[in-house]
């Protein structure tokens, strides 16, 4: 279409002719803020389901020994990082609630709980642990066990599970506290 005085001139580059709706000019605007959050949601919420599972397996051992429903020499006592590490569960509530409402200082909170309650325990465990995995694997003997191995190796490898998932679980949280405070910002530029 045409207007009165005649062909309109083509727009420049800045001008907006990069523009797509629902985005600011090429930068990535509300559209890509809403996207980012929603994947990283989605990956937070699969994270905590696992971090759920190995907090409810360290919480069972702790629950089994104190309770004494079984024999020692089928689940072995918790070694001393398992009782900080029952606070982990704290973060992962906090990001939960965190999420409905994009609310940013949960968010933060939930994220430096995270390093002190998960976090830190888990590398607390390594070194506690360390004199005994040594131990198994230059005279390969185990004094601990669980379910018939032995508790040192079971306990790295759920520890290493947990810090992955724990350092994922960061990475995406962080990813989307910058998505929704662009979005804040945004909002507050109009």
């Amino acid at each position: 279409m045409t207007s009165r005085a005649g062909a309109r001139a083509a727009p420049t580059k800045t001008e907006g002719s990069d523009h797509k709706p629902g985005t600011r000019g090429g930068t990535g605007g509300p559209s890509n803020n809403y996207q980012m959050s929603m994947s990283c949601r989605s990956e937070i919420k699969k994270l905590t389901l696992v971090q759920v599972i190995i907090w409810l397996l360290v919480a069972a051992q702790v629950t089994v020994t104190h309770l004494e429903l079984v024999s020692p020499d089928v689940v072995a006592a918790p070694y001393q990082w398992q009782y900080p590490y029952l606070l982990s569960i704290v973060p992962s509530l906090l990001g939960a609630m965190a999420m409905p409402r994009h609310n940013i200082s949960y968010l933060v909170i939930s994220m430096i709980s995270s390093g002190l309650f998960s976090v830190a325990p888990l590398l607390f465990g390594a070194m506690e642990m360390f004199p005994v995995a040594q131990q198994l694997y230059r005279h390969g003997k185990a004094y601990r066990f669980l379910f018939g191995y032995s508790a040192v190796s079971v306990m790295y490898l759920l520890m290493l599970l947990a810090l992955q998932v724990h350092a994922w679980q960061l990475y995406y949280s962080k990813k989307m506290l910058d998505a929704w405070f662009d979005s804040t910002q945004e909002k507050k530029k109009k």
